[in-house]
């Protein structure tokens, strides 16, 4: 009975993303004949994300994840982050409409707070490497599906108030983007040097398979650790970087505005460029600037 139940639950590790990706490329060719169209790149995006976690819960990944404390924060690093990353850049609004038309999903708007979100993905981190349960999936599978699909769950509520296409609160600018940032990187760097110099093993049920692939059970948990610790430096200097991007985009975008408006002899005043700029609608007000000049 256990092998069956690994064996459908391997299946669905892949049919489900498939099914998902399916019905997102279904969608986005409905959108497209009603012409508002899903950009080449997100459509991409979501597809790669969803590779991603097949890639990561099935095959040789899944395998030695089991067996090495090492391999499966790899594992976890793909599911919480990157997978569900490339998934909330492939989301659009009108994507998600059917979605948010439904009921049951009307408390996602409160799950993509930032706040609440940030909350969520570190309650959410810490209990699963917890010894009890960061253990306990190697012995139920069901328990096993269960953490990644919280890690990808979570993960999208992370990167949403940064990338995502709902609405945010109107304090969350440029400044809350670098704190978020923060709030990300610190308790998870916290994990990895926990992981990396703690001197004891934190998991020992990893301990025999792990020195059956000639590694020392603490040498597998300061490489887990150190592999946490590469990724999220790597991770917070790219949204350091696209925040500072952005926000010198922005600048600039706004200062043509008020300079197109003052030779248009258009009223306008920086804090409405401002938040035109930073809403995305950038180009719609400089089309209304023009019509009003001519």
């Amino acid at each position: 009975m256990g092998s069956l139940l690994d064996a459908i639950f391997t299946v669905l590790a892949v049919a489900a993303p498939l099914a998902l990706a399916a019905a997102y490329l279904k969608r986005a060719h409905t959108l497209a004949r009603e012409r508002r169209p899903v950009p080449g790149w997100r459509q991409l995006s979501f597809i790669a994300g969803m590779l991603v976690i097949c890639v990561a819960t099935s095959g040789p990944l899944e395998s030695l994840a089991e067996e090495m404390v090492s391999t499966h924060m790899v594992q976890h690093l793909l599911l919480a982050d990157l997978s569900s990353l490339l998934l909330v850049l492939g989301l659009t609004g009108p994507v998600m409409q059917p979605l948010l038309a439904n009921r049951a999903a009307r408390p996602l708007r409160f799950l993509t707070h930032p706040v609440v979100a940030i909350s969520v993905f570190t309650f959410n981190l810490f209990l699963w490497h917890s010894p009890p349960l960061y253990q306990a999936v190697l012995h139920s599978e069901p328990l096993h599906v269960l953490e990644h699909l919280l890690f990808i769950g979570t993960g999208m509520l992370l990167w949403m108030p940064l990338f995502g296409p709902l609405p945010k609160p109107q304090w969350f600018g440029k400044g809350a983007h670098v704190i978020y940032t923060v709030g990300i990187w610190l308790p998870a760097m916290v994990l990895a040097n926990t992981l990396m110099w703690t001197g004891v093993e934190i998991y020992p049920d990893y301990a025999r398979t792990a020195m059956a692939h000639g590694v020392s059970p603490i040498a597998d948990q300061s490489t887990g650790g150190a592999i946490l610790m590469v990724e999220c430096m790597i991770a917070a200097l790219a949204i350091f970087a696209w925040v500072f991007l952005r926000w010198a985009k922005e600048d600039i975008e706004r200062q043509e505005l008020l300079d197109l408006a003052q030779d248009s002899g258009v009223e306008l005043t920086p804090a409405r460029a401002g938040r035109a700029v930073a809403a995305g609608r950038g180009a719609e007000l400089r089309t209304r600037v023009e019509a009003e000049r001519t």
